[in-house]
């Protein structure tokens, strides 16, 4: 894993809200809006691109955590801007705040945590025989 960051170091992700990411469940439509599960998901992503980053050709990361506070709506058609700020960075491990803004309103608040592990080890994990 590279050292490359440090607490405090940021990363941005811009996301045009599309009719495919409002509240919607097997099917239905509950809200017209940006959905808490988008959110959450585009989250993720911004974060990992400091896994992007930090991994080596032999790594990967993998998800250990998100949570999430939907603050108000995303309209279809919005472009949110997601700013991602590494809070801890401490051995293979890497914790992130991460807010949601459509202009200055404020979507979202959240964290993720993600481990960077060398491919051969979560192989090992996710494969169902060796369990």
């Amino acid at each position: 894993m590279k050292d490359i960051f440090k607490a405090g170091d940021v990363k941005q992700y811009r996301k045009v809200v599309q009719t495919s990411d409002v509240a919607a469940f097997h099917g239905e439509v509950v809200h017209p809006v940006c959905s808490t599960f988008t959110l959450a998901r585009e989250m993720e992503w911004t974060t990992r691109q400091f896994v992007i980053d930090l991994r080596d050709a032999d790594e990967e990361g993998v998800g250990t955590y998100i949570s999430i506070e939907h603050k108000s709506p995303a309209f279809v058609g919005e472009e949110i801007i997601f700013t991602g700020r590494i809070e801890q960075l401490s051995g293979h491990e890497l914790i992130c705040s991460c807010d949601a803004h459509v202009g200055t309103r404020l979507i979202a608040t959240g964290r993720t945590g993600q481990k960077i592990l060398k491919k051969e080890k979560i192989e090992k994990l996710f494969n169902p025989v060796s369990r």
